[in-house]
């Protein structure tokens, strides 16, 4: 495993719907009309019993090549697929079913629009991860972004107060995990032996934070140049080689107020289409003040410049440490991403990102068009024949629409992805 610390650039793509206008440019972000989705009603629960435990990874999903072999949803199908269960921190419990309106604004979009060829998870001879040690980046976007999950997951943060996440990392499809109760989410924070003097108030911290965003961009300038900076951070690091591991950033932990999770997750609504469904929403009960990344539909990641996804996540055989990577994807569908990332258990629920143009703009952004499923064992052909593969969520028009209900409610914020 590589210990370079730097940024990162990232080319990706995810679902084939419609687009507003027609984009010219590969390497800009497209502009989607997303559907509405509505809360229909809200009714109580009983409290769920927190009964289950994490699972290192899951088996017996329908991947890509199984679903081809299923019906297409129908409108009543997604509604109920996209209906969800809240649990607040009090451990009750509420069920909201939704609507769906503008639905037939959008293109249909095919279920069979995955490669014709299969990869089976490689066993990869070098570690291409690469550990964020250095708190002059961990702590800075867009590392900064990713947090860490109580129940042993990661997560991305797509607003101040919201943390995406993998549903297998709350809920088992049957019951929520036994430290879903007293759910918190870690993000990461520098360690200052300084007092409130030290901290980033004051004119004199605001100037070197500046210098800091400098060395941000020294940090992609290094990623985009594979790894060869402007020098400057390699000769910091040398001078203050004996205290890199005092300064390692620690996590500030903020317990969750909610969570969200489409009822598609929950073993027997959606049969076979269960593992499109596995994301969530976390709303913490304190704003972080750490920028959060937005979310971003793409039709298709094997067709932008590179085709590479990147996300970064807390893995267990790195205990506080964040791990980066980048990878192609071998294989998509609508809903699903196969993919050569190197990844051990803990990075599930990761937001894995790519880097565009902003329209009409010069500015590039990163945004997060899907959530690292994990390591799964995969039902190849619905007959029970098993492969591993790692598998990623994709943001579709549908999900963008709920997620962003969840985050903004039902605003115009929620419109156009």
């Amino acid at each position: 495993m590589g210990h370079i610390p730097f940024c990162v650039l990232f080319p990706v793509t995810v679902l084939a719907v419609v687009a507003v206008a027609a984009v010219d440019d590969e390497y800009t972000w497209p502009q989607w009309k997303v559907p509405l989705v509505r809360k229909r009603r809200t009714v109580p629960l009983s409290s769920p019993s927190f009964s289950t435990h994490p699972q290192p990874e899951l088996s017996g999903t329908c991947g890509i090549e199984c679903q081809h072999r299923l019906p297409s949803p129908s409108l009543e199908d997604l509604e109920q697929f996209l209906s969800y269960e809240t649990v607040y921190e009090n451990g009750t419990r509420t069920f909201t079913s939704i609507s769906v309106q503008g639905l037939n604004q959008m293109t249909a979009w095919s279920r069979n629009a995955s490669s014709s060829s299969r990869h089976k998870r490689e066993v990869y001879g070098t570690d291409t991860r690469f550990t964020i040690a250095d708190k002059q980046f961990s702590t800075k976007y867009p590392f900064s972004t990713s947090v860490k999950v109580s129940t042993g997951c990661s997560g991305v943060l797509v607003s101040p107060k919201h943390v995406l996440t993998a549903a297998h990392c709350i809920h088992d499809g049957k019951d929520y995990l036994d430290g879903v109760q007293k759910l918190r989410v870690g993000i990461l924070k520098e360690k200052s032996r300084r007092g409130k003097g030290g901290r980033e108030r004051g004119g004199r911290r605001k100037g070197r934070r500046r210098k800091g965003d400098t060395a941000q961009e020294d940090g992609q300038e290094k990623e985009e140049n594979g790894g060869k900076g402007r020098g400057k951070g390699k000769s910091r690091k040398s001078r203050n080689r004996r205290s890199v591991e005092s300064e390692k950033p620690s996590f500030r932990w903020t317990r969750v107020k909610k969570t969200q999770v489409p009822k598609g997750w929950f073993k027997g609504v959606s049969g076979g289409l269960a593992a499109d469904y596995d994301y969530a929403v976390l709303e913490l009960k304190k704003s972080s003040k750490v920028k959060h990344m937005d979310l971003g539909v793409i039709s298709s990641v094997k067709k932008l410049p590179a085709g590479r996804i990147h996300f970064s996540g807390f893995d267990d055989d790195q205990p506080g440490n964040l791990v980066y990577r980048f990878c192609s994807v071998s294989e998509e569908s609508n809903d699903l991403l196969y993919q050569y990332c190197d990844a051990k258990p803990g990075s599930s629920g990761s937001g894995v990102y790519i880097r565009l143009k902003e329209p009409g703009k010069k500015k590039w952004k990163r945004k997060i068009i899907g959530v690292f499923s994990g390591h799964q064992w995969v039902d190849v052909n619905g007959d029970g024949t098993q492969q591993d593969y790692n598998v990623a969520v994709r943001i579709t028009p549908l999900k963008y629409a709920q997620i962003c209900n969840w985050v903004h409610g039902e605003s115009s914020e929620c419109q156009v992805a």
